[in-house]
Protein backbone atom coordinates (compact mmCIF):
# COMPACT_ATOMS: atom_id res chain seq x y z
CA UNK A 1 0.00 0.00 0.00
CA UNK A 2 1.45 3.29 -0.65
CA UNK A 3 1.81 5.88 1.61
CA UNK A 4 -1.10 8.30 -0.33
CA UNK A 5 -3.16 5.55 -0.06
CA UNK A 6 -2.55 4.30 3.57
CA UNK A 7 -2.39 8.20 4.48
CA UNK A 8 -6.35 7.98 2.99
CA UNK A 9 -7.05 5.30 5.18
CA UNK A 10 -5.78 6.12 7.98
CA UNK A 11 -7.98 9.44 7.27
CA UNK A 12 -11.30 7.31 7.00
CA UNK A 13 -10.98 5.77 10.16
CA UNK A 14 -9.72 8.39 12.06
CA UNK A 15 -13.13 9.76 10.74
CA UNK A 16 -14.87 6.65 11.53
CA UNK A 17 -13.10 6.43 14.87
CA UNK A 18 -14.51 9.69 16.22
CA UNK A 19 -18.01 9.20 14.99
CA UNK A 20 -18.00 6.03 16.40
CA UNK A 21 -16.99 7.26 19.86
CA UNK A 22 -19.59 9.76 19.80
CA UNK A 23 -22.30 7.48 19.22
CA UNK A 24 -20.49 5.29 22.33
CA UNK A 25 -20.69 7.81 24.67
CA UNK A 26 -24.32 9.00 23.72
CA UNK A 27 -25.65 5.12 23.85
CA UNK A 28 -23.77 4.82 27.06
CA UNK A 29 -25.09 7.93 28.46
CA UNK A 30 -29.08 7.16 28.10
CA UNK A 31 -28.27 3.54 29.41
CA UNK A 32 -27.13 5.22 32.46
CA UNK A 33 -30.24 7.49 32.13
CA UNK A 34 -32.45 4.67 32.93
CA UNK A 35 -34.87 5.75 29.45
CA UNK A 36 -37.20 2.78 28.77
CA UNK A 37 -36.46 0.27 26.29
CA UNK A 38 -38.92 0.98 23.40
CA UNK A 39 -39.18 1.36 20.35
CA UNK A 40 -39.88 4.90 20.48
CA UNK A 41 -36.94 5.53 22.54
CA UNK A 42 -34.67 3.64 20.24
CA UNK A 43 -35.53 6.02 17.36
CA UNK A 44 -35.26 9.08 19.33
CA UNK A 45 -31.71 7.89 20.25
CA UNK A 46 -30.92 6.56 16.93
CA UNK A 47 -32.24 10.31 15.46
CA UNK A 48 -29.76 12.01 17.90
CA UNK A 49 -27.33 9.69 17.12
CA UNK A 50 -27.96 11.13 13.25
CA UNK A 51 -28.25 14.50 14.27
CA UNK A 52 -24.84 14.97 16.18
CA UNK A 53 -22.95 13.43 13.88
CA UNK A 54 -24.16 15.65 11.67
CA UNK A 55 -22.93 18.53 14.12
CA UNK A 56 -19.87 17.18 14.73
CA UNK A 57 -18.79 16.22 11.07
CA UNK A 58 -20.10 19.78 10.14
CA UNK A 59 -17.63 21.28 12.95
CA UNK A 60 -14.62 18.98 12.07
CA UNK A 61 -15.45 20.55 8.15
CA UNK A 62 -15.75 24.12 8.99
CA UNK A 63 -13.47 24.27 11.85
CA UNK A 64 -10.93 21.20 11.74
CA UNK A 65 -10.26 19.20 14.43
CA UNK A 66 -8.56 20.34 16.90
CA UNK A 67 -11.01 23.46 17.48
CA UNK A 68 -13.48 21.00 17.40
CA UNK A 69 -12.38 18.74 19.79
CA UNK A 70 -12.17 22.10 22.20
CA UNK A 71 -15.80 23.12 20.88
CA UNK A 72 -17.11 19.75 22.25
CA UNK A 73 -18.56 20.76 25.69
CA UNK A 74 -20.63 23.46 23.85
CA UNK A 75 -21.92 21.53 20.67
CA UNK A 76 -22.14 17.68 22.44
CA UNK A 77 -21.78 17.41 25.76
CA UNK A 78 -23.93 20.51 27.10
CA UNK A 79 -27.14 20.04 24.62
CA UNK A 80 -27.50 16.26 25.82
CA UNK A 81 -27.73 17.23 28.93
CA UNK A 82 -30.48 20.07 28.42
CA UNK A 83 -32.17 17.64 25.66
CA UNK A 84 -32.08 14.49 28.47
CA UNK A 85 -33.87 17.01 31.25
CA UNK A 86 -36.41 18.61 28.80
CA UNK A 87 -37.59 15.74 26.48
CA UNK A 88 -36.83 12.69 28.78
CA UNK A 89 -37.86 14.99 31.91
CA UNK A 90 -35.14 13.53 33.82
CA UNK A 91 -33.36 15.27 36.72
CA UNK A 92 -30.75 17.69 35.48
CA UNK A 93 -28.23 16.14 37.90
CA UNK A 94 -28.73 13.11 36.77
CA UNK A 95 -28.44 14.00 32.99
CA UNK A 96 -25.14 15.73 33.46
CA UNK A 97 -23.52 12.69 35.54
CA UNK A 98 -25.23 10.22 33.03
CA UNK A 99 -23.34 12.52 30.00
CA UNK A 100 -19.70 12.52 32.02
CA UNK A 101 -19.84 9.05 32.58
CA UNK A 102 -20.62 8.09 29.09
CA UNK A 103 -17.57 10.20 28.54
CA UNK A 104 -15.45 8.34 31.34
CA UNK A 105 -16.45 5.07 29.39
CA UNK A 106 -14.81 5.84 26.34
CA UNK A 107 -11.06 6.09 27.91
CA UNK A 108 -10.76 2.41 28.17
CA UNK A 109 -11.34 1.53 24.74
CA UNK A 110 -8.95 4.33 24.03
CA UNK A 111 -6.14 2.84 26.53
CA UNK A 112 -6.62 -0.61 24.50
CA UNK A 113 -5.85 1.42 20.97
CA UNK A 114 -3.61 2.81 22.35
CA UNK A 115 -1.76 -0.01 23.54
CA UNK A 116 -2.69 -1.80 20.12
CA UNK A 117 -1.16 0.99 18.57
CA UNK A 118 2.38 1.19 20.51
CA UNK A 119 2.54 -2.91 19.91
CA UNK A 120 2.13 -2.76 16.44
CA UNK A 121 4.09 0.39 15.40
CA UNK A 122 1.07 1.97 13.37
CA UNK A 123 -1.92 4.28 13.83
CA UNK A 124 -4.27 2.16 11.91
CA UNK A 125 -3.92 -0.39 14.95
CA UNK A 126 -4.49 2.19 17.57
CA UNK A 127 -7.96 2.65 14.88
CA UNK A 128 -9.20 -0.79 14.94
CA UNK A 129 -8.85 -1.99 18.20
CA UNK A 130 -10.39 1.50 19.53
CA UNK A 131 -13.58 0.41 17.81
CA UNK A 132 -13.60 -3.26 18.22
CA UNK A 133 -13.16 -2.60 22.32
CA UNK A 134 -15.99 0.03 21.98
CA UNK A 135 -18.38 -3.07 21.03
CA UNK A 136 -17.23 -4.92 23.40
CA UNK A 137 -17.41 -2.25 26.39
CA UNK A 138 -20.95 -1.57 25.20
CA UNK A 139 -22.19 -4.65 26.17
CA UNK A 140 -19.82 -5.27 29.58
CA UNK A 141 -21.67 -1.79 30.22
CA UNK A 142 -24.78 -3.07 28.99
CA UNK A 143 -25.07 -6.27 30.65
CA UNK A 144 -23.79 -5.63 34.32
CA UNK A 145 -23.27 -2.05 35.19
CA UNK A 146 -25.64 0.07 33.30
CA UNK A 147 -28.93 -0.91 35.78
CA UNK A 148 -26.44 -0.40 39.11
CA UNK A 149 -25.32 3.09 38.35
CA UNK A 150 -29.32 3.95 37.10
CA UNK A 151 -30.41 2.47 41.05
CA UNK A 152 -27.27 4.57 42.45
CA UNK A 153 -28.64 7.74 40.60
CA UNK A 154 -31.84 7.44 41.71
CA UNK A 155 -31.50 6.72 45.02
CA UNK A 156 -30.16 9.95 46.22
CA UNK A 157 -28.74 13.53 45.63
CA UNK A 158 -25.54 12.62 47.78
CA UNK A 159 -25.32 9.16 46.04
CA UNK A 160 -25.43 10.77 42.34
CA UNK A 161 -22.87 13.45 43.43
CA UNK A 162 -20.18 10.80 45.12
CA UNK A 163 -20.71 8.63 41.52
CA UNK A 164 -20.46 11.42 39.55
CA UNK A 165 -17.17 12.80 41.41
CA UNK A 166 -14.86 10.97 39.73
CA UNK A 167 -16.46 11.63 36.40
CA UNK A 168 -16.11 15.28 36.74
CA UNK A 169 -12.64 15.58 37.87
CA UNK A 170 -11.30 13.16 34.75
CA UNK A 171 -13.80 15.22 32.57
CA UNK A 172 -11.78 18.52 33.86
CA UNK A 173 -8.63 16.79 33.78
CA UNK A 174 -8.48 15.49 30.37
CA UNK A 175 -9.94 18.87 28.82
CA UNK A 176 -7.68 20.83 30.92
CA UNK A 177 -4.47 18.65 30.11
CA UNK A 178 -4.97 17.43 26.53
CA UNK A 179 -6.67 19.56 24.80
CA UNK A 180 -6.97 23.03 25.88
CA UNK A 181 -3.20 22.58 26.72
CA UNK A 182 -0.56 20.02 26.55
CA UNK A 183 0.31 19.48 30.14
CA UNK A 184 -0.33 15.88 30.87
CA UNK A 185 2.08 14.97 27.31
CA UNK A 186 4.80 17.86 28.57
CA UNK A 187 5.30 15.83 31.92
CA UNK A 188 4.24 18.40 34.15
CA UNK A 189 4.29 16.63 37.60
CA UNK A 190 0.83 18.17 38.95
CA UNK A 191 -0.59 16.91 36.00
CA UNK A 192 0.58 13.49 36.20
CA UNK A 193 0.14 13.38 39.65
CA UNK A 194 -3.64 14.95 40.01
CA UNK A 195 -5.45 11.74 38.83
CA UNK A 196 -4.43 8.97 41.28
CA UNK A 197 -4.71 11.62 43.83
CA UNK A 198 -8.53 12.09 42.92
CA UNK A 199 -8.82 8.42 42.51
CA UNK A 200 -7.29 8.14 46.16
CA UNK A 201 -9.38 10.61 47.89
CA UNK A 202 -12.48 8.97 46.48
CA UNK A 203 -11.32 5.50 47.51
CA UNK A 204 -11.40 6.63 51.19
CA UNK A 205 -14.78 8.78 50.75
CA UNK A 206 -16.50 5.70 49.33
CA UNK A 207 -15.05 3.21 52.09
CA UNK A 208 -16.46 5.90 54.82
CA UNK A 209 -19.83 6.34 53.18
CA UNK A 210 -19.84 2.48 52.56
CA UNK A 211 -19.01 2.11 56.02
CA UNK A 212 -21.62 4.23 56.87
CA UNK A 213 -24.29 2.92 54.80
CA UNK A 214 -23.63 -0.48 56.44
CA UNK A 215 -23.62 0.37 59.83
CA UNK A 216 -27.27 1.94 58.56
CA UNK A 217 -28.13 -0.99 57.18
CA UNK A 218 -27.54 -3.03 60.44
CA UNK A 219 -29.57 -0.90 62.47
CA UNK A 220 -32.07 -1.13 60.76
CA UNK A 221 -32.03 -4.88 59.88
CA UNK A 222 -32.25 -4.91 63.94
CA UNK A 223 -35.37 -2.65 64.21
CA UNK A 224 -36.74 -4.66 61.59
CA UNK A 225 -35.55 -7.93 63.80
CA UNK A 226 -37.45 -6.44 66.28
CA UNK A 227 -40.80 -5.15 64.95
CA UNK A 228 -40.79 -8.62 63.79
CA UNK A 229 -40.56 -10.17 67.42
CA UNK A 230 -43.48 -7.46 68.69
CA UNK A 231 -45.56 -9.05 65.61
CA UNK A 232 -44.87 -12.69 66.42
CA UNK A 233 -45.65 -11.68 70.19
CA UNK A 234 -48.92 -10.03 69.01
CA UNK A 235 -49.84 -13.32 67.53
CA UNK A 236 -49.09 -15.23 70.35
CA UNK A 237 -50.96 -12.88 73.21
CA UNK A 238 -54.31 -12.84 70.55
CA UNK A 239 -53.94 -17.09 70.47
CA UNK A 240 -54.24 -16.56 74.36
CA UNK A 241 -56.95 -14.33 74.30
CA UNK A 242 -58.69 -16.97 71.86
CA UNK A 243 -57.85 -19.45 74.38
CA UNK A 244 -59.84 -17.18 77.16
CA UNK A 245 -62.60 -16.96 74.81
CA UNK A 246 -63.13 -20.90 73.98
CA UNK A 247 -62.96 -21.55 78.20
CA UNK A 248 -65.81 -19.19 78.94
CA UNK A 249 -67.54 -20.93 76.09
CA UNK A 250 -66.59 -24.18 77.84
CA UNK A 251 -67.64 -23.02 81.05
CA UNK A 252 -70.93 -21.51 79.92
CA UNK A 253 -71.19 -25.08 78.69
CA UNK A 254 -70.70 -27.10 81.85
CA UNK A 255 -73.26 -24.50 83.68
CA UNK A 256 -75.95 -27.51 84.08
CA UNK A 257 -73.50 -29.70 86.16
CA UNK A 258 -72.75 -26.38 88.39
CA UNK A 259 -76.58 -26.27 88.68
CA UNK A 260 -76.79 -29.59 89.25
CA UNK A 261 -74.50 -29.43 92.07
CA UNK A 262 -75.78 -26.19 93.71
CA UNK A 263 -79.53 -28.22 93.75
CA UNK A 264 -77.73 -31.09 95.66
CA UNK A 265 -76.03 -28.49 98.50
CA UNK A 266 -79.38 -26.77 98.30
CA UNK A 267 -81.72 -29.71 99.10
CA UNK A 268 -79.19 -30.26 101.94
CA UNK A 269 -79.72 -27.05 103.30
CA UNK A 270 -76.04 -26.18 102.94
CA UNK A 271 -76.18 -22.38 102.18
CA UNK A 272 -72.62 -21.52 103.39
CA UNK A 273 -71.06 -23.79 100.87
CA UNK A 274 -73.52 -22.61 98.13
CA UNK A 275 -72.58 -19.34 98.76
CA UNK A 276 -68.77 -20.09 98.87
CA UNK A 277 -69.04 -21.78 95.81
CA UNK A 278 -70.94 -19.13 94.23
CA UNK A 279 -68.60 -16.67 95.08
CA UNK A 280 -65.66 -19.50 93.65
CA UNK A 281 -67.75 -19.57 90.39
CA UNK A 282 -68.54 -15.88 90.04
CA UNK A 283 -64.31 -15.12 90.30
CA UNK A 284 -63.81 -17.89 88.06
CA UNK A 285 -66.46 -16.64 85.46
CA UNK A 286 -64.93 -12.53 85.82
CA UNK A 287 -61.53 -14.07 85.32
CA UNK A 288 -62.05 -15.88 82.02
CA UNK A 289 -64.95 -14.06 80.51
CA UNK A 290 -63.99 -10.99 78.00
CA UNK A 291 -65.98 -7.56 78.29
CA UNK A 292 -68.54 -6.26 75.46
CA UNK A 293 -67.24 -3.10 74.25
CA UNK A 294 -68.26 -3.52 70.39
CA UNK A 295 -69.49 -5.71 67.82
CA UNK A 296 -66.19 -6.77 66.55
CA UNK A 297 -65.47 -9.75 69.13
CA UNK A 298 -61.43 -9.46 68.11
CA UNK A 299 -61.50 -5.70 69.86
CA UNK A 300 -63.50 -6.94 72.79
CA UNK A 301 -60.98 -9.45 73.47
CA UNK A 302 -57.93 -7.11 73.08
CA UNK A 303 -59.88 -4.14 75.27
CA UNK A 304 -61.23 -6.59 77.74
CA UNK A 305 -57.63 -7.38 78.55
CA UNK A 306 -56.42 -4.43 78.80
CA UNK A 307 -59.25 -2.88 80.94
CA UNK A 308 -58.29 -5.96 83.56
CA UNK A 309 -54.85 -4.68 83.25
CA UNK A 310 -55.43 -0.76 83.80
CA UNK A 311 -57.35 -1.77 87.05
CA UNK A 312 -54.52 -3.94 88.29
CA UNK A 313 -53.06 -0.74 87.82
CA UNK A 314 -55.15 1.61 89.49
CA UNK A 315 -55.35 3.32 86.19
CA UNK A 316 -59.36 4.84 84.96
CA UNK A 317 -59.59 3.30 81.24
CA UNK A 318 -62.57 4.83 79.82
CA UNK A 319 -63.53 3.22 76.60
CA UNK A 320 -66.01 4.02 73.63
CA UNK A 321 -65.86 1.60 70.93
CA UNK A 322 -68.66 1.45 68.51
CA UNK A 323 -67.14 -0.81 66.00
CA UNK A 324 -68.81 -3.62 63.41
CA UNK A 325 -68.50 -7.23 63.36
CA UNK A 326 -66.13 -7.22 60.51
CA UNK A 327 -63.07 -4.67 59.77
CA UNK A 328 -60.48 -4.61 57.06
CA UNK A 329 -57.55 -5.56 59.81
CA UNK A 330 -56.26 -8.53 60.41
CA UNK A 331 -56.53 -9.91 63.64
CA UNK A 332 -52.35 -10.36 64.26
CA UNK A 333 -52.56 -6.09 63.20
CA UNK A 334 -55.54 -5.53 65.60
CA UNK A 335 -53.42 -6.96 68.29
CA UNK A 336 -50.33 -5.29 67.90
CA UNK A 337 -51.58 -2.26 67.16
CA UNK A 338 -54.19 -1.46 70.34
CA UNK A 339 -51.86 -3.68 72.07
CA UNK A 340 -48.96 -1.66 72.18
CA UNK A 341 -50.89 1.68 71.94
CA UNK A 342 -52.40 0.55 75.40
CA UNK A 343 -49.15 -0.62 76.76
CA UNK A 344 -47.87 2.79 76.01
CA UNK A 345 -50.75 4.46 77.58
CA UNK A 346 -51.12 1.92 80.88
CA UNK A 347 -47.09 2.74 80.92
CA UNK A 348 -47.02 6.16 81.07
CA UNK A 349 -49.69 6.25 83.43
CA UNK A 350 -48.37 3.89 86.24
CA UNK A 351 -45.38 6.47 86.41
CA UNK A 352 -47.82 9.16 87.53
CA UNK A 353 -47.58 8.93 91.73
CA UNK A 354 -51.23 10.50 92.55
CA UNK A 355 -53.59 7.30 91.34
CA UNK A 356 -56.21 9.75 91.04
CA UNK A 357 -54.56 11.18 87.75
CA UNK A 358 -53.83 7.85 86.20
CA UNK A 359 -56.21 8.40 83.13
CA UNK A 360 -56.74 6.82 79.83
CA UNK A 361 -59.68 7.25 77.45
CA UNK A 362 -59.93 5.47 73.94
CA UNK A 363 -62.61 6.67 71.74
CA UNK A 364 -62.96 3.78 68.70
CA UNK A 365 -65.17 3.94 65.69
CA UNK A 366 -65.85 3.13 61.78
CA UNK A 367 -66.41 5.73 59.46
CA UNK A 368 -66.75 5.14 55.81
CA UNK A 369 -64.76 1.71 56.24
CA UNK A 370 -62.10 2.72 57.79
CA UNK A 371 -60.62 2.47 61.55
CA UNK A 372 -60.34 5.67 63.58
CA UNK A 373 -58.75 5.78 66.63
CA UNK A 374 -58.35 8.75 69.47
CA UNK A 375 -56.35 7.16 72.44
CA UNK A 376 -55.38 10.06 75.28
CA UNK A 377 -54.01 9.29 78.33
CA UNK A 378 -52.05 12.03 81.32
CA UNK A 379 -48.76 11.54 81.67
CA UNK A 380 -45.70 12.24 84.38
CA UNK A 381 -42.75 13.15 82.21
CA UNK A 382 -43.32 15.26 78.93
CA UNK A 383 -42.44 12.81 76.40
CA UNK A 384 -39.61 13.92 73.37
CA UNK A 385 -40.45 13.75 69.63
CA UNK A 386 -38.42 12.91 67.07
CA UNK A 387 -39.67 13.28 63.16
CA UNK A 388 -43.04 13.44 64.93
CA UNK A 389 -42.74 10.00 66.78
CA UNK A 390 -42.65 9.63 70.45
CA UNK A 391 -39.21 8.28 71.19
CA UNK A 392 -37.88 6.30 74.01
CA UNK A 393 -34.88 6.43 76.60
CA UNK A 394 -35.69 3.00 77.78
CA UNK A 395 -34.09 -0.17 76.52
CA UNK A 396 -36.35 -2.09 74.73
CA UNK A 397 -39.19 0.63 74.33
CA UNK A 398 -39.82 2.57 71.09
CA UNK A 399 -40.31 -0.50 68.89
CA UNK A 400 -44.16 -0.31 69.67
CA UNK A 401 -44.98 3.04 68.24
CA UNK A 402 -42.83 2.02 64.75
CA UNK A 403 -45.32 -1.16 64.79
CA UNK A 404 -48.05 1.34 65.01
CA UNK A 405 -46.83 3.35 62.25
CA UNK A 406 -45.85 0.57 59.70
CA UNK A 407 -49.50 -1.12 60.29
CA UNK A 408 -51.78 2.19 59.89
CA UNK A 409 -48.80 3.05 56.84
CA UNK A 410 -49.62 -0.46 55.33
CA UNK A 411 -53.67 0.44 55.19
CA UNK A 412 -53.06 3.67 53.50
CA UNK A 413 -53.80 5.29 56.63
CA UNK A 414 -52.68 8.05 58.39
CA UNK A 415 -51.60 9.12 62.44
CA UNK A 416 -50.76 11.50 64.21
CA UNK A 417 -48.83 12.09 68.02
CA UNK A 418 -49.14 14.95 70.16
CA UNK A 419 -49.95 16.59 73.09
CA UNK A 420 -52.70 19.35 74.42
CA UNK A 421 -53.91 19.98 77.76
CA UNK A 422 -51.91 17.60 79.67
CA UNK A 423 -52.92 14.68 77.66
CA UNK A 424 -50.69 12.40 75.39
CA UNK A 425 -52.71 11.83 72.21
CA UNK A 426 -52.91 9.13 69.44
CA UNK A 427 -54.78 9.40 66.44
CA UNK A 428 -55.12 7.47 63.48
CA UNK A 429 -57.37 6.72 60.92
CA UNK A 430 -56.80 3.95 58.20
Amino acid sequence: MGEGALNMALTVIGLLRFGVSLVFGLVVSVLFLGIGNTRKNKLVTALLCVIFLLVQTTSWWLLGLDLTSKLYPLIIHLPLIIIFSLYYKRPWLISAISVLSGYLCCQAPRWVGFLAGAAFGNKLADHVFYIVAVFLSYYFLKRYVAASVQQLMEKSNKSCLFLGGVPLFYYIFDYVTTIYTDMLYSGAEWAVQFMPSTISVFYFVFVILYYTETQKQAALQRERDMLDAQFRLAKTEFASLRQMQQNAASYRHDMRHHIALLQGLASKEHIAEIKEYLQTAQADMDAITPMRFCENETVNLILSTYDSKAKHAQIQLTIDAKLPDSLHFSDTELCSLLSNALENAIHACEKIADINKRIIRLQMYSKNNKLCIDLRNSYQTEPTFHQGLPISNEQGHGFGTKSMVHIVERHGGVFQFSLKDGWFIFQATA
